[in-house]
């Protein structure tokens, strides 16, 4: 893990290789909201590598596609924001906001991280 970014709650992590993890986020603004952090510091997205890019944008995608049948939404919305200045994304599940609303939800701290063990399960392996 990168000292330079929140430690996962213990539990939280549902997948992970040598270059990045996802896992469930510390103050999630809905169930489910989940995020995936390149664990090199990288500071832009446009800075990372054709392969490693592309290798983060197929977990990306196979975190949304586990999240939308764990979690039985229609939507997940990808969030990338560079604020931290580290590659990450969210992943925000949508149930009844939609669009810009989802971020007036208030952000809770997270304690159950038993959704982690769904979702490790349905990841697809690349």
């Amino acid at each position: 893990m990168n000292k330079d970014l929140p430690t996962p709650k213990e539990g939280a992590v549902f997948y992970e290789d040598k270059k990045l993890y996802s896992c469930l986020a510390n103050f999630p603004i809905t169930k489910g909201h989940v995020v995936i952090v390149w664990k090199k510091k990288v500071t832009d997205l446009h800075l990372l590598k054709r392969n490693d890019y592309e290798h983060l944008m197929n977990i990306v995608d196979s975190v949304r596609n586990a999240m939308l049948k764990v979690l039985k939404v229609k939507k997940v919305y990808l969030i990338y924001m560079d604020e931290a200045k580290h590659v990450h994304w969210h992943l925000v599940p949508r149930y009844n906001k939609m669009g810009y609303n989802i971020f007036k939800e208030k952000s809770k701290k997270l304690i159950d991280v038993s959704l982690a063990q769904e979702l490790k399960k349905k990841i697809k392996k690349i």
